[in-house]
């Protein structure tokens, strides 16, 4: 179960490692964005936006670098499907931050300020799940006795963004002072940024049976 499902190329382990990596940086920018969009800082969130683009480019280039060399060098073909499957979900995540500040570059949502603490908290939980699954796929690269460590943690943090976006839309829709057409841009937004949470978790999900398939 600890032993290294990559073990035969070290050049592959080594750009995976930095393609997970571009997602766990991704997760960050995307929430010193948000932070930058809701304390007015144009300049600070246009470079992040700027920022996290370069990082989704340079995730697509190694995924598709990783994907080639999987199949060029005929490496692992039992677990072939699965990692290829992995990096292709992985992948959504990075995307999923870029968009979700593109979004705010596009729109930008008028957000009042009593939603901006719960929208931070919404962010940071976000990318707990996300780095959750990012540990938890590092784990099953290198050390499947690992994995177990990381895995609960996706559902738990994916579980307090569903309490948080449930309260977040009973709050927006309470609101007197917004137009209907405003809730539900704000509505849009806060699902938009679960979406990501959730995406994390269907990655967990697939993980465990990769897991189970390798362990038998």
């Amino acid at each position: 179960m600890g032993i290294n499902i990559l073990r035969s190329s070290i050049k592959i382990e080594r750009q995976i490692d930095e393609f997970l990596n571009e997602i766990s940086e991704a997760g960050l920018i995307f929430k010193s964005g948000t932070e930058s969009y809701l304390a007015g800082d144009a300049e600070g969130f246009r470079a992040k936006l700027d920022n996290i683009t370069l990082r989704e480019h340079r995730g697509d280039e190694l995924r598709r670098t990783i994907e080639t060399a999987l199949y060029s060098k005929t490496l692992i073909p039992e677990s072939r499907g699965d990692v290829l499957e992995l990096l292709e979900s992985m992948d959504y995540l990075l995307g999923g931050f870029k968009g979700a500040l593109w979004r705010i570059e596009i729109e930008s949502p008028e957000v009042p300020e009593p939603f901006h603490a719960a929208i931070l908290e919404l962010s940071d939980n976000v990318v707990k799940t996300a780095e959750a699954i990012v540990l938890s796929a590092r784990a099953f690269f290198k050390d499947l006795s690992t994995i177990t460590n990381h895995m609960h943690k996706v559902s738990f943090w994916e579980t307090e963004c569903d309490k948080i976006v449930s309260r977040l839309q009973r709050d927006i829709f309470r609101e007197p002072s917004l137009r209907l057409s405003h809730k539900m841009q704000l509505r849009d937004y806060v699902r938009g940024l679960d979406k990501i949470a959730d995406k994390a978790e269907d990655v967990a999900d697939k993980l465990a049976i990769y897991v189970i398939k390798r362990s038998l």
